[in-house]
C-alpha cells in the first residue's frame, strides 16, 4: 500500500476518511450524516468507525470516521493506531481502490500521525501469492492512501515509520512463505535482494566452514534434512565509529518436525513459522538500515530445518558446540537451542558486543504460560530486561519478564555430558533460556525473547490479518531507538 502526502483530495477518489477524538462535533459533514452517526451510537471511541454516504461537488462520496479515543488517554498512540488500522481493515477488500484521510481533526502530533499512517500500512497487508481463484470481492483493492492536512512533522515521522513497515512485511513473507519457498539457502538469498544497496554488510557461512569451527550443534538440528545449514550476519555501522556493537539473534528453523522425537501431525503445517525468530530479525534490521539507524548493530541468523531421517541426530547422542560445551540430545524437538547455541558463540567470538539480545519461536510452553498477548524475555540484566519491557510496551510488540537462576539451572545438568538439551516438563521455558545462558560470556548483557506466542495469529489484531504478525521488528525498532541513538 502506498501513502501519499497532497495539498488537497484528488476529486476522483470517492472514499474520503477521517480521524476524529472521542466526542468531537462532525463539522462539515451534511446534517444526514451527522445524524446518521449519532443513530448509529458513532461516539469516536478507538477503532469505532462509521459510513455513510453524501453528494459532494455533484459527486457521491464514500464518507468513513474513525474513532481514535480520548485525545489525552494514557494509550493516546495506541488508539490512534486502532483509528488507522480500523480504516483499513474496513476497506482493503471494499472495491474502493484509493482512499483520502484527513488527518487535521483530532489533534494529532506529527509522531502520531504517521502512527496512524503505520497501522493503515501495517493493517492493509495480505500475502495473496498462491491465491489462484480468489472471487473479486475478496481481493485486496486498496492500494493507495493520499493524506490531506497532515500535522506538522507527520512526513518526517512517516520516513521513520515506513521503514518499519518494510521491515514488517519483510518478516511477515518471510514468516508466511511454505519451508519449500523458504529454506536456508533462500532465506540467504531472500535477504540478500532485501539488503542489496543499503549499505548493510553480509556474511554468510557454509556447513564446510560450520563444521571447521566446531558448530556441531547448529549442524547437528539440519543433518538429516537435504536442505544445507547456513549462517548469517548483517552487520549496520550507523553510530560511532569503534563502539561495540549490539547483538541480535535470531532462531530460524525454516520448518520443524521436531525431527526423531517427531511432532504429531496435526497443526505440523505451521512449524514453517519456527523461523520467525530469524525473521523478526532479518526484519527488524531491514527497518533500522531503511532509516540508517544511528547505531552499530548485527544480526546473527543460524537457519536450520530439523528433518526425520536415517542420518538425523538421535536422542541420546552427545554433540560438541563450538564453545567446547557438550550437550547430550535428550529431545530432537529442543532443537532450537542448539541453533542458537554455536551462533551466540560464534557472534561473540567474531563481533565482542556491548550486549546481546536473542528472538526464538523456542518453546510451546511459553504460549502455555502467556498465551498470544505477551512474549517472554528472560536476561542475565535487569537494565537491558528493563529496556526491552518498556520498548514493548511503546511499540505495541509486549513483553513479560520471566526468572532465570541456579535453581532451574541445575534442572538441565546431564549425567554424562556438560548439559541436557532438555529439563523436566515443569519451567520448560526457564530451562530453555537457562540452556542459552550457558553460552553467554561472563559479563556480556543478553537477554532472550521468547516469541513462540506471537510471531502467528490465527484470527486478526489491531495491525495484522489472520497470520504472520511481524512481530519483534516494532520491538526491535524501538529499543534501537530509545536506548542506542
Amino acid at each position: 500500500m502506498q501513502i501519499q502526502f497532497t495539498d488537497s483530495p484528488p476529486a476522483n477518489v470517492r472514499l474520503r476518511a477521517r480521524i476524529v477524538n472521542r466526542g468531537e462535533t462532525l463539522a462539515g459533514f451534511d446534517s444526514a450524516l451527522v445524524d446518521g452517526a449519532s443513530a448509529a451510537r458513532f461516539n469516536g471511541s478507538a477503532g469505532q468507525v462509521f459510513e455513510g454516504f453524501a453528494m459532494e461537488s455533484g459527486s457521491l462520496r464514500r464518507i468513513a470516521v474513525s474513532g481514535a479515543g480520548e485525545p489525552d488517554a494514557d494509550k493516546r498512540r495506541q488508539n490512534v493506531e486502532r483509528a488507522g488500522a480500523a480504516l483499513a481493515a474496513k476497506y482493503m477488500t471494499s472495491g474502493e481502490r484509493e482512499m483520502v484521510l484527513d488527518l487535521g481533526h483530532a489533534d494529532l502530533s506529527g509522531e502520531e500521525a504517521a502512527a496512524a499512517l503505520l497501522a493503515v500500512r501495517l493493517r492493509g497487508w495480505r500475502y495473496d501469492a498462491y491465491r489462484t481463484k480468489l472471487s473479486e470481492d475478496k481481493k485486496v483493492s486498496l492500494k493507495t492512501v493520499h493524506v490531506v492536512n497532515a500535522p506538522e512533522g507527520t512526513e518526517k515521522a512517516w520516513a521513520s515509520a515506513e521503514a518499519v513497515a518494510k521491515g514488517a512485511e519483510f518478516t511477515r513473507t518471510l514468516v508466511t512463505e511454505p519451508a519449500n519457498i523458504v529454506y536456508p539457502e533462500s532465506f540467504v538469498d531472500m535477504c540478500r535482494d532485501a539488503f542489496e544497496g543499503t549499505g548493510a554488510e553480509l556474511t554468510v557461512l557454509d556447513e564446510p566452514e560450520m563444521e571447521k569451527l566446531g558448530m556441531h550443534a547448529l549442524l547437528g538440528v539440519g543433518q538429516g534434512s537435504e536442505r544445507p545449514s547456513r549462517l548469517l550476519a548483517i552487520r549496520w555501522n550507523g553510530g560511532v565509529d569503534g563502539d561495540k556493537p549490539t547483538l541480535l539473534v535470531g532462531k530460524g528453523v525454516t520448518f520443524d518436525t521436531g525431527g526423531i522425537s517427531i511432532k504429531p501431525a496435526s497443526g505440523m503445517e505451521d512449524m514453517k513459522w519456527d523461523m520467525g525468530g530469524a525473521g523478526a530479525v532479518a526484519g527488524g534490521m531491514l527497518a533500522l538500515v531503511l532509516r540508517k539507524a544511528k547505531a552499530n548493530v548485527i544480526a546473527v541468523l543460524g537457519l536450520a530445518e530439523n528433518m526425520p531421517d536415517g542420518k538425523a541426530q538421535r536422542p541420546g547422542d552427545v554433540v560438541t558446540t563450538m564453545s567446547g560445551q557438550t550437550v547430550e540430545v535428550i529431545n530432537t524437538d529442543a532443537e532450537g537451542r542448539l541453533v542458537l547455541c554455536d551462533a551466540l558463540h560464534w557472534a561473540q567470538e567474531q563481533y565482542n558486543p556491548a550486549r546481546i539480545v536473542d528472538f526464538a519461536t523456542l518453546t510451546g510452553a511459553m504460549i502455555v504460560a502467556l498465551g498470544h498477548e505477551h512474549a517472554g524475555v528472560f536476561s542475565n540484566d535487569d537494565k537491558l530486561a528493563e529496556q526491552l519491557v518498556a520498548a514493548g510496551q511503546s511499540s505495541g510488540d509486549k513483553l513479560w519478564r520471566l526468572p532465570i537462576g541456579q535453581a532451574y539451572d541445575k534442572l538441565i545438568d546431564s549425567p554424562i555430558a556438560d548439559i541436557k538439551n532438555a529439563g523436566p516438563r515443569h519451567a520448560g521455558s526457564i530451562t530453555a533460556a537457562q540452556f542459552l545462558h550457558r553460552f553467554i560470556k561472563k559479563g556480556t548483557p543478553w537477554a532472550h525473547c521468547d516469541i513462540a506466542g506471537t510471531v502467528w495469529s490465527d484470527k486478526p489484531g489491531h495491525t495484522w490479518d489472520k497470520g504472520a504478525t511481524g512481530y519483534g521488528v516494532r520491538l526491535i525498532d524501538r529499543f534501537v531507538a530509545e536506548n542506542l541513538e
